[in-house]
């Protein structure tokens, strides 16, 4: 192995390793990453490195006592150590300088600024070996822009930066070994020092060489550097055609979003979008693949610059961890970044593949409609072993945004289109059958005309049958009950007036005075039978007057309802027999009503009678109870009628407000009780009535009434 050649890292932070390698391979020198101080003093130990780029967070404690472990790791000689620091402070670079550190810098920096530190540390090896007053090698590293050092004797560069690399797209030993005369026309620069020389001060127009062949338009300033014996030039190159590229950039993306706005081809689009990418970098081969439907298989959709057979393998290649850049990108969802194929594990399967055409490098992008959807991907590919600038990496990410609105707009027509075909037919096929639906509803409408003077005659006679049915279930329960007391008084009046016959006819024979006490016995049980049937049906007439409630003789006031309660039970309840039931009064005081007092102590005198008559019987047994309640709720009362007595059977609760209903037919009970209620308290007092009963537990009627009856 050749002596110091190692640049050490030692960090357990994840710097850019393979960066680092690329870059130094081109001073001639390899990188060696440990992850701990121990490895790294065991690797400084056995010899050969060169420089050790140190992490502070690994160098020990408070005083960074690593440092100067390391730079006397290696018997009879001491390694430069530069310590780099994520949290960097002026302290802290004193602890190191104290501590042995031969230069202390920031983290995080690019990795051409990393290389730029550890050849400015390494002032012994510089490249071009010349000792100047100053030191060169570390002006040009901090420069900006491209140098060259040119001795005009060897007709050769002796030094330069990195920056002067990348511009001519070669490395420092292949610069150095090169005559500049394969840079640039010898007799153009010999002017120009001559100019210089003389003492002008202008800025000069020379083409250079890059290492594609592609001719660099630079604007060069020079100056000479006093040297016994050595005609020495500085030359400063800015690449003029980076604005023009910069420029070419701009345009090329106005073009492809003109062809997008115009609706051009999605293949135009990105065959001319690869081309614009593929002017802006040298030597590079691009390419687009886009993602199934399925989200797991890639195609080929434009790749004009790369090998054929190759574009044709990845053709439904499926995406995964491990499937090179572009397969790997589209399923991570993020930027793959290959500098050398034939070493990357992301290219072990397909490692043959890229070797029959020669690539080397593959950047990748994936081209992205949202965070979550993944269309494709754009790549970037070289033939050379390299890592991305910043410059490269901008373009590559505008290259993927620009594909993403050409392949979402396509895909967006292509919807749309489907949309706007699919649309027609279901507007045709509408069309008719609104035409057909059209002939129908004329049809329908002369049917439900028809149909509706049917329903109109229909409905009046339902409506006359209805009144005649309920005319004549009335007649029919007024015939009913007054049948029995008006036949009863028939049959007694014409039994008596027999008697009355027959006694006429033992007048002339003469009378007996016992025939005529039998008469007149006959006579006053049949007096009173017809009274007592005759009392009957006047109380049913009076009854059925009550059914029909008219308002025009009753009078509305205002009144306290406790008081109105009070007056009513009283009497009420000392006119039942014993045993009678307990009655509970809870009423709530100042409930004042402006309604009709006369029908409202009707209906309540009608619903205590059901509850004394039906819940209890003749014998009401202990504990029988009735309720009487009464409160407010908002402008209603609630006036409850309750009992614990047997209850109502669940097939009556809905017909017992039905007229002539009773379960005590012929007990003396004519169905009219509730049925009168009904009427009272949804006619006259404007409120309506509820009942809930169960069998065995007793009943409870509601009456919701307003505080003022309307008028």
């Amino acid at each position: 192995m050749e002596k110091n050649i190692t640049i050490l890292v030692a960090s357990s932070t994840s710097l850019d390793v393979a960066g680092l390698e690329l870059a130094f391979a081109r001073h001639q020198y390899r990188v060696e990453s440990v992850a701990s101080g121990a490895h790294a003093l065991q690797v400084a130990a056995a010899g050969g490195v060169a420089l050790v780029l140190l992490d502070a967070a690994q160098a020990g404690s408070a005083e960074l006592e690593l440092t100067g472990q390391l730079a006397l790791a290696e018997a009879g000689r001491r390694i430069p150590v530069l310590v780099m620091s994520h949290r960097p402070s002026q302290d802290e670079q004193q602890r190191a300088a104290r501590a042995g550190a031969v230069g202390y810098f920031g983290l995080p920096l690019t990795t051409t600024s990393v290389v730029d530190h550890v050849l400015l540390a390494l002032q012994g090896p510089r490249i071009g070996g010349f000792d100047l007053e100053v030191n060169y090698h570390a002006m040009a590293a901090a420069s900006p822009d491209a140098v060259l050092l040119l001795d005009m004797d060897s007709g050769r560069p002796v030094d330069l930066n990195y920056r002067a690399e990348q511009l001519l797209g070669r490395s420092a030993l292949e610069l150095l070994a090169m005559p500049y005369s394969d840079l640039c026309d010898p007799a153009e620069l010999a002017a120009m020092m001559e100019r210089v020389h003389a003492g002008e001060l202008r800025v000069h127009r020379i083409n250079f060489t890059h290492s594609s062949g592609r001719m660099l338009e630079c604007e060069v300033r020079g100056v000479r550097i006093a040297r016994p014996g050595r005609r020495l030039f500085h030359i400063r190159l800015v690449d003029a055609s980076g604005a023009q590229r910069a420029e070419a950039l701009r345009l090329g993306q106005e073009q492809l979003l003109e062809m997008m706005a115009r609706g051009a081809p999605l293949q135009a689009t990105l065959e001319a979008l690869v081309a614009l990418v593929e002017s802006q970098s040298d030597g590079v081969l691009c390419s687009v693949m886009l993602l199934d439907e399925d989200g797991q298989h890639m195609h080929s959709t434009c790749c004009p610059s790369l090998p054929p057979e190759y574009a044709a393998s990845l053709e439904g290649l499926g995406i995964g961890p491990g499937v090179g850049s572009c397969g790997t990108a589209m399923y991570r969802r993020e930027a793959v970044v290959v500098s050398d194929i034939e070493h990357d594990p992301l290219w072990a399967p397909y490692r043959a593949l890229v070797q029959a055409h020669g690539l080397r490098a593959c950047w990748s992008m994936p081209i992205m409609q949202d965070e979550h959807t993944v269309l494709g991907s754009f790549a970037m590919y070289y033939r050379t072993v390299r890592h991305p600038d910043v410059e490269e990496q901008r373009l590559i990410g505008v290259a993927s945004h620009l594909a993403s609105i050409a392949i979402e707009r396509a895909r967006r027509e292509a919807e749309l289109l489907r949309h706007r075909t699919h649309l027609e037919e279901l507007v045709a096929a509408r069309t008719a059958d609104l035409s057909r639906a059209m002939e129908q509803a004329e049809l329908t409408n002369e049917e439900l005309q028809s149909a509706l003077e049917n329903l109109s005659m229909t409905q009046e006679e339902l409506v006359r049958r209805d009144k005649l049915a309920a005319l004549g279930s009335l007649v029919a329960g007024v015939a009913h009950e007054l049948n029995t007391p008006i036949g009863n008084s028939l049959v007694t009046a014409s039994t008596f007036a027999d008697h009355t016959s027959a006694l006429a006819g033992q007048m002339a024979a003469g009378i007996r005075r016992s025939e005529l006490a039998a008469y007149l016995a006959q006579a006053r049980e049949a007096g009173a039978i017809l009274q007592r049937n005759l009392q009957r049906a006047a109380s049913l007439v009076a009854s059925f007057k009550q059914i029909a409630v008219d308002t025009t003789d009753v009078q509305r006031r205002s009144f306290d309802l406790a008081q109105l309660l009070q007056e009513l039970l009283t009497p009420l309840w000392a006119s039942l027999p014993q045993p009678r039931p307990q009655l509970a009064l809870d009423v709530a005081p100042g409930l004042q009503l402006d309604s009709y007092p006369g029908p409202l102590a009707q209906a309540l005198g009608h619903l205590l009678d059901n509850c004394i008559t039906h819940a209890f019987g003749a014998q009401p047994a202990a504990g029988a109870k009735v309720s009487l309640g009464a409160h407010a709720e908002g402008s209603e009362v609630l006036l409850t009628v309750a009992d614990n007595g047997a209850g109502i059977a669940p097939e009556h609760l809905r017909r017992i407000f039905d007229p002539f209903f009773t379960t005590r037919l012929g007990a003396g009970q004519s169905g009219l009780g509730l049925y009168i209620t009904h009427n009272i308290v949804t006619g006259v007092l404007a409120g309506h009535i509820e009942v809930a009963s169960t069998p065995g537990q007793g009943s409870t009627f509601t009456l919701h009434l307003p505080m003022s009856a309307p008028r």
